[in-house]
């Protein structure tokens, strides 16, 4: 049983920082593609930010130039530093794993995700 688990969220005013981290239970994780989803209140999830097993990554168009998607293979771990903060960057945010097209870059959907963590709150104050 593949387990995630993130850490690292809160509430910090707009303009802040914040640093998600996603720690896994998956033996193979550097063979696996990475990648963070959020949901806000009333919304869809929707994509955030992807990794591949080779270290590519892509971003939402909403969240380039100030979030940076990076992953650890010796901590099966996965981060997600979210740098000049917005309201609109309050949501529930995820953690998922992506076990099979794992070398490609542009998989935005969140059905093409295998697991998934519980997901964390992130609050963005005005």
């Amino acid at each position: 049983q593949v387990q995630l688990v993130e850490s690292g969220g809160g509430m910090v005013q707009a303009g802040g920082s914040l640093r998600l981290s996603c720690a896994t239970s998956v033996r193979t994780f550097s063979t696996y593609a990475m990648g963070w989803f959020r949901q806000a209140p009333g919304k869809e999830r929707e994509f955030v930010a992807r990794i591949t097993s080779g270290a590519l990554t892509r971003y939402a168009d909403s969240v380039m130039g100030r979030f940076i998607i990076s992953r650890d293979n010796a901590k099966n771990t996965v981060h997600l530093q979210m740098n000049s903060l917005k309201s609109e960057d309050t949501a529930v945010y995820y953690c998922a794993a992506d076990a099979r097209l794992t070398y490609v870059a542009q998989r935005y959907s969140a059905s093409l995700y295998d697991y998934w963590g519980q997901g964390i709150q992130v609050t963005v104050s005005s």
